[in-house]
């Protein structure tokens, strides 16, 4: 996916936890961070903390949907999803992408991923593997204030 392309919609999940978003509810009103992680990832699991921290210092001013992105058969039990999602407080939107329908649209192949949307819904920076959360902050809070202004 190119910077400046437009999020695509968040169809095709094969379920939603958390409750489910459409394209139209995040873009307009502030910007979105769209993280795509796997319950076989331990680095996903090691930057959760992070995100969820994302996720309640900028509650109102950034949306956050999590994607999960199997990798293997053993990825697809939604149980193991739900159980790991829960240990892991992902409280945000989640997106079960069991058949690869989104990881496809943002013809993303990594783990972890992260894409910043600006409000508008324009692709403004994307991120993949550990470390660069310093880059990551920096990125967001350039698009929030953006935003503000």
């Amino acid at each position: 996916m190119k910077l400046r392309a437009p999020m695509p919609e968040l169809t095709g999940a094969t379920a939603w936890l958390n409750g489910e978003v459409t394209r139209d509810q995040l873009v307009g009103e502030k910007p979105t961070l769209i993280h795509f992680w796997s319950i076989s990832c331990g680095l996903c699991k090691e930057a959760m903390p992070q995100i969820n921290e994302f996720r309640d210092q900028y509650r109102d001013k950034l949306n956050v949907v999590a994607v999960h992105m199997p990798r293997s058969e053993k990825d697809l039990d939604l149980e193991e999803v739900t159980k790991v999602a829960k240990e892991h407080d992902i409280s945000q939107p989640l997106f079960v992408d069991g058949e690869h329908n989104l990881t496809d649209a943002f013809e993303n192949q990594y783990v972890p991923a992260y894409y910043v949307f600006d409000k508008t819904g324009q692709l403004r920076h994307f991120q993949a593997g550990d470390g660069g959360m310093k880059m990551l902050t920096k990125r967001v809070n350039r698009v929030i204030d953006e935003s503000e202004s």
